[in-house]
């Protein structure tokens, strides 16, 4: 059995190699040194919290030093972490914790007025109040490969968050898939500005980077100018990030003047990204690889080759080494060559399921495969492209929303009849979200009251953009809005 201990395995091959360095702070930390310290808090919170295996701890904190310690703490103990979104409404976090049933909230302390506003009562602490201390040895508890190492929470079609569970063994295949496709070895250095309550924000670079030893320095935030200038200081050569990123990176001052020779490649996902932005980058010299996963697989499941993007625009490339895909009719059956199916996923980095949600688990995973809800086809090289969404989720600054969720919180308003939400082209974010409503007879309302529910209810990134009120949302024959007709009409 592998080891489920990656820190300390490190901490005894390059001991001295710094593992994490971040940005803001001008901090880092060792193999060695994070081994011990992560060793130290998880002595203290299995015999000072109570804390066991399968015990939840959510963390509401912006990636740093310290949440890669409890990463390293879940490895060694089996606790699960669930990572909170901060920029979710108070809301949506009681919600989370009300079906994560965790047993202590982790807060950074800039987000303390988000924690005073929650309405569940739980066990809380503040990360920088974590004792101090370091420690040789800690005798790693027995964990099981599909045991979760996290619960993450994605938006959900039926209006409410699902999470999704990550295991061990999803990690490890992940990390194995990553590292071949990308060519990862201990000598790499990334900069990273996901945050760490997207699995982009661990797996896609993160994670595996941890399993090769290599470096990672954390970005709070996303800011164009200083990854840009970060990258050409830490000699980075790999990259991550969603459409967006890049078209932000390109558009900055620095643009034309940092030096970006150390870089292998940018690896970009969330969307495809358009040509005249991939044109742009390689004008400098820098390569760009696009991908797709999902949280619930993977995350790295495609990768398009450096070489063909441009090429192949559009494509999401070929499958990681070991995904195992197929591309289903609606009766389950492989479709023929070049026609449309959905993109279905098998292997050992498919989640084991959903946390508490047996029914979704049972709709997503059929004889093993994880519909992905995607409609891909592949063309005569191989090549994957996705052609539509089968589910309505569409995607914003690199944020998955689904309509449903947002539908629901506006037919919370007495005034709203009905609701359909869609996503629209935005030059900045990719997309964003455009709310047809009709409104009850008689009843008064202003549009500037419907944005304010919705604010006071949702994460700034879910409420619409736009609001258009109609006498009555179209139908198709079976009497159910109409989406594709309204897609259309944005």
């Amino acid at each position: 059995m592998y080891s489920k201990d990656w820190i300390s395995r490190w901490a005894m091959y390059s001991p001295e190699k710094v593992a994490i360095e971040e940005l803001e702070t001008g901090r880092s930390i060792t193999y060695a040194q994070l081994n011990r310290r992560a060793n130290f808090l998880a002595e203290w919170m299995t015999k000072n919290l109570g804390l066991s295996k399968g015990d939840r701890v959510m963390v509401m904190a912006e990636h740093c030093i310290d949440y890669v310690t409890l990463f390293s703490i879940a490895q060694k103990t089996g606790i699960i972490l669930v990572p909170v979104n901060y920029r979710l409404a108070a809301s949506e976090i009681d919600y989370l914790i009300k079906d994560a049933d965790p047993a202590c909230l982790i807060v950074e302390n800039k987000f303390a007025d988000i924690a005073k506003a929650l309405q569940v009562e739980l066990p809380r602490m503040e990360l920088e109040m974590l004792p101090e201390g370091e420690s040789e040895t800690f005798v790693p508890h027995a964990i099981h490969e599909d045991d979760p190492l996290f619960i993450l929470y994605t938006s959900g079609s039926t209006g409410f968050p699902k999470g999704a569970m990550y295991s061990h063994k999803m990690l490890l295949w992940n990390s194995l898939n990553t590292t071949q496709s990308l060519e990862i070895t201990a000598d790499d250095h990334t900069v990273n500005c996901m945050p760490p309550f997207h699995t982009g924000g661990w797996n896609v670079l993160l994670t595996p980077m941890l399993h090769r030893g290599a470096t990672v320095c954390l970005m709070k935030k996303f800011d164009a100018d200083r990854v840009l200038e970060q990258i050409d200081k830490s000699n980075a050569n790999l990259f991550m990030g969603v459409p967006t990123m890049l078209k932000m990176m390109a558009e900055s001052a620095a643009f034309q003047s940092c030096s970006l020779a150390s870089i292998r490649y940018f690896i970009v996902g969330g969307e495809a990204l358009p040509l005249p932005v991939i044109h742009l980058w390689h004008e400098r010299g820098v390569k760009i690889r696009q991908g797709y996963g999902l949280t619930e697989v993977g995350p790295n499941i495609t990768s398009l080759h450096q070489e063909y993007a441009a090429q192949k625009i559009g494509s999401i490339g070929l499958p990681n080494f070991y995904v195992e895909y197929a591309l289903l009719d609606d009766l389950g059956n492989q479709v023929p060559p070049g026609e449309v199916g959905e993109f279905c996923l098998k292997g050992p980095m498919v989640t084991p399921g959903y946390w508490k949600n047996p029914e979704a688990t049972a709709q997503s995973i059929v004889h093993g495969f994880f519909h992905t809800g995607d409609l891909v086809r592949q063309d005569a090289d191989g090549f994957l492209y996705i052609v539509d969404r089968k589910k309505c989720m569409f995607i914003s600054g690199g944020e998955n929303v689904y309509p449903a969720e947002v539908e629901r919180v506006l037919r919370e308003l007495e005034v709203i009849d009905e609701a359909a939400v869609v996503g629209v082209k935005d030059p900045k974010w990719g997309e964003v979200g455009k709310a047809y409503l009709s409104i009850k007879s008689g009843m008064t309302y202003t549009k500037d009251g419907i944005i304010a529910h919705c604010q006071s209810r949702l994460a700034r990134f879910k409420v619409p953009r736009y609001l258009e009120i109609v006498n009555e949302l179209p139908k198709n024959g079976s009497g159910k809005i109409d989406r594709k007709k309204l897609a259309s009409l944005a």
